[in-house]
């Protein structure tokens, strides 16, 4: 009887040992036809893999993949999102993120402005042996299929016009500063754009411009201009405005009490009672405020490792 553990070949093999004289002749031309089939097959074709070129990522780095969307601007205007700030799309970009965290555990934070999402894995991770390809792929297709899932979760009865695209890159970074100053770059850039972008519709919006003259009147202005404009002609402190539009997503593991509900039967009680249980569990959770400083990290400790690991 054939095992798991044993192909037909083995079993021949097997009964031949078994089975001496006539038999035994009788059988070896099936062993020679199953091992040269075998072999034939892995000499003649397996050289394509010489094609394949390594492209494992340095030891000891973190490895950060980031996702763009691709051509976001026309797939934003065919689905009619809010400008400057649509929360439904910030919102499914944040959920479509945290699927990917879940999935891929050795994810240790995660930052996501706009239709651009960044996903750090720690210094010591071996998933898919540390080849970028293979990282980056598996990033793009959890991110992009968990946008398509999620999409009626935000916009409801709103159709997906038609699947959305995203592309991606992968870049090392070797020491905690060096990471640290990636994520402060993205946020700077975060508020930067917004910025612009509020001030810009809000010049189309409140104030009546076309998109060129508002343009036109943004040219050449510094931040405080821009703050000016929204405050002594619209009457809006940028500062007050949602720090999920101003600062961005950031996506991190913690450790959390919750307290659950449980019908268990006590001992020496015939009926089931209601028994409150608290519980620590490991979960991704989001922040909107500033990374750029030291204090997030300083109240993170867990989410770098030491640099002389």
């Amino acid at each position: 009887m054939l095992t798991n553990s044993e192909s037909p070949l083995m079993l021949i093999q097997k009964t031949c040992r078994f089975r001496g004289g006539i038999k035994s002749c009788f059988l070896s031309p099936l062993v020679r036809l199953f091992t040269s089939s075998r072999s034939m097959a892995k000499s003649k074709f397996e050289y394509v893999r010489n094609f394949e070129t390594d492209d494992t990522c340095l030891r000891n780095c973190y490895i950060v993949v980031r996702l763009d969307g691709r051509n976001f601007h026309k797939f934003a205007e065919q689905h009619a999102f809010t400008k400057p700030n649509d929360n439904r799309a910030l919102g499914l970009m944040t959920r479509s993120a945290r699927s990917v965290m879940e999935e891929l555990e050795d994810i240790v934070i995660a930052y996501g402005q706009s239709d651009e999402f960044s996903f750090v894995f720690k210094r010591t991770s071996n998933w898919f042996k540390r080849r970028a390809s293979k990282l980056m792929t598996h990033v793009a297709s959890q991110f992009s299929s968990s946008y398509v899932f999620y999409w009626k979760e935000f916009f409801g009865e709103q159709p997906l016009l038609y699947p959305p695209g995203f592309d991606g890159r992968v870049v090392l970074y070797p020491s905690n500063r060096n990471l640290k100053d990636y994520m402060s770059w993205r946020q700077a850039d975060c508020h930067v754009n917004n910025l612009y972008n509020t001030v810009f519709w809000t010049l189309v919006q409140k104030g009546g411009l076309t998109t060129v003259q508002a343009e036109d009147r943004l040219k050449g202005t510094l931040a405080a201009d821009k703050n000016e404009i929204l405050f002594t002609e619209f009457d809006i402190n940028y500062n007050n405005e949602p720090l999920v539009h101003r600062k961005g997503t950031t996506l991190i593991w913690e450790k959390r009490d919750e307290t659950v509900t449980k019908r268990v039967k006590l001992p020496k009680e015939e009926e089931e009672k209601e028994v409150h249980v608290t519980r620590s569990r490991r979960k991704v959770h989001a922040h909107h405020g500033d990374i750029i400083g030291d204090q997030f990290w300083e109240e993170h400790p867990d989410v770098l490792e030491d640099d002389d690991c």
